[in-house]
């Protein structure tokens, strides 16, 4: 009796195996090890020198999570850079689009993988923490709020960068164009940036430039208040950066 065609693997068990290589791929140089270094020195250095923790005598974490989107706006774009500018120079894209895998389970598969690197190294500052909870008594419920804020802050800024990413084969010009369209994504909101738009706009052209930055809903984040729009904003963002990016490399792929 012969056997049939083995079963097709699921979605959920194609996008695991691409993030499990991914994944792993990133401890397999010693640049993963540097980044990680890198990240944990700069947020130590933010938070207690240039952000005055001592100076303040505040038993919080508030210096670290203000200067979250200065560090996010260089490290995120470095970590996305490569996710597909490098298999487009190398020509191992077409080799992937080969693979019984869809375009949504390589996209997936990857941005996840990037942003659990980059959860790890917040997860790895985790010790300010402790640190704060020896010399005095934290909101920690405030504390982990901003750990919330800073992961799906992080993922934002690495879905733009994945997008930007499927647009060159240089990985120095995609990091470039993360920075500058984070810079962007981030800023926004920021005064001088609606009193531009005050001076011509409407109201509620005003309110939506503001709604669109990325920095108004992690500072209400970090705040501790947890509302569903800023909630809604990091994820719908990033399922929409997804789905473009993977239509990009569609798009290219039939080229």
């Amino acid at each position: 009796m012969s056997e049939g065609p083995p079963p097709t693997p699921s979605a959920f068990a194609r996008t695991s195996s691409v993030f499990r290589r991914e994944f792993a791929a990133y401890f397999a140089t010693p640049l993963a090890a540097v980044f990680l270094v890198m990240f944990v020195a700069m947020a130590a250095l933010l938070t207690f020198q240039v952000g005055g923790l001592y100076v303040r005598g505040q038993a919080d974490l508030r210096s670290f999570f203000q200067w979250q989107p200065w560090l996010g706006l260089f490290f995120m774009p470095a970590l996305g850079m490569r996710l597909w500018a490098d298999e487009r120079r190398s020509g191992s894209i077409e080799l992937l689009m080969t693979l019984p895998l869809t375009t949504r389970d390589m996209v997936l598969g990857k941005f996840l993988a990037a942003w659990a690197f980059a959860c790890v190294s917040l997860a790895l500052t985790i010790p300010l923490w402790i640190t704060i909870s020896w010399l005095g008594t934290p909101d920690h419920g405030v504390i982990f709020a901003g750990y919330i804020a800073s992961a799906l802050l992080f993922a934002t800024m690495l879905s733009v960068s994945a997008c930007l990413s499927a647009c060159t084969r240089n990985a120095v010009v995609a990091f470039v164009l993360g920075v500058a369209a984070c810079f962007i994504l981030l800023f926004t909101g920021l005064p001088v940036v609606l009193d531009f738009f005050a001076q011509w706009a409407p109201k509620a052209v005003i309110e939506a430039v503001a709604a669109m930055s990325a920095m108004v809903h992690f500072n209400a984040l970090i705040r501790g208040v947890f509302d569903l729009r800023d909630l809604l904003y990091p994820v719908s963002v990033v399922i929409a950066l997804l789905w473009i990016n993977a239509r990009l490399l569609d798009w290219r792929g039939s080229r």
